[in-house]
């Protein structure tokens, strides 16, 4: 049985899907509230793996949450805190409880984070993760050989970022990933239109004609002071001048409603650029930013049916 994202990407379909904020305690009822808020306007939910080297509630333990009230995740796993041994256990385990949308993600280094003196893993990048775990879908065997009855069935996606430098190796990075296994890919906030224009029609081309569906991040900006922070301190993200400066000219209060408005209009501009297959929206704590760009833009569900 193949996932609602799988169905719904591989019938091209626009599709939504969203960042889930997880807590900072065991309390499920707290994930639940937040993922319930969101569902109604995505097709899947993110559940983040100890994003930024920062420990959060488990991705594994809150996909199986999701699921258990009808909400389709998609389960992070980064390379940095596991060894290739872990990793092929934890896909195991993720598709017994019915997961079947893997992201694989190399990971944010430890210094980045709260733990600076935790003990990286890195056994596996996300290049080689996939390509672990493509051979269990595909073989049905561990990286040792050792046979794996029945095989699992997953739908394998990975990060794209279109705008770090140096921007043209990145449509071929994307494709290393397609061929060591990633069907799908999301990328890091799309602010700069031109560059994901460009970055798709390169995929497109070395793909020859059939690239593997993008969703194009989206960052509601709450501020042109966050937006500053988020150019200055997040490496390969993209913010061009004039947006910073269109916040500006407006007083702090009414900032987080233009950037809501950038979102929108950044959504609008996506749907017209050919390869891009979908928006993955990433609103830290801001549940209304994600309903007011799905609704705004005429994304809803029942307006995307096939």
């Amino acid at each position: 049985m193949i996932s609602q994202l799988q169905n719904r990407l591989e019938s091209g379909i626009f599709t939504v899907t969203a960042e889930l904020t997880l807590p900072d305690s065991s309390i499920k009822d707290e994930l639940v509230e937040t993922a319930l808020k969101l569902s109604p306007y995505c097709d899947a939910l993110n559940v983040t793996d100890a994003t930024s080297a920062i420990p959060h509630f488990s991705s594994l333990a809150a996909a199986s949450i999701l699921l258990d009230n009808d909400i389709e995740p998609v389960m992070q796993i980064s390379a940095r805190d596991r060894n290739r041994i872990a990793i092929q256990g934890d896909v195991l385990g993720a598709h017994s409880l019915g997961i079947r949308n893997i992201f694989c993600i190399t990971g944010d280094a430890v210094i980045f984070g709260d733990h600076p003196d935790a003990k990286p893993v890195f056994d596996l990048d996300s290049i080689s993760m996939l390509a672990a775990i493509e051979k269990m879908t595909k073989d049905g065997c561990f990286m040792s050989g050792r046979k794996i009855t029945p095989k699992p069935a997953l739908f394998l996606g990975a990060a794209a970022n279109p705008f770090a430098p140096p921007q043209s190796y990145r449509p071929h990075r994307t494709v290393k990933k397609w061929r060591a296994g990633a069907s799908f890919f999301q990328t890091q906030f799309c602010f700069d239109l031109q560059i994901m224009k460009s970055f798709t029609e390169k995929l497109i081309e070395l793909c020859n004609g059939k690239p593997p569906p993008i969703l194009a991040g989206l960052g509601p900006l709450k501020s042109s002071r966050m937006a500053r922070w988020l150019r200055d301190k997040i490496p390969g993200v993209s913010i061009p001048d004039h947006i910073i400066e269109r916040m500006e000219k407006y007083p702090q209060k009414d900032q987080a409603q233009v950037g809501l408005e950038i979102s929108k209009e950044t959504t609008e501009n996506l749907k017209l650029i050919r390869g891009i297959s979908g928006i993955h929206i990433m609103a830290y704590k801001w549940e209304q930013a994600v309903k007011d760009i799905v609704e705004d833009t005429g994304l809803s569900k029942n307006k995307r049916l096939p």
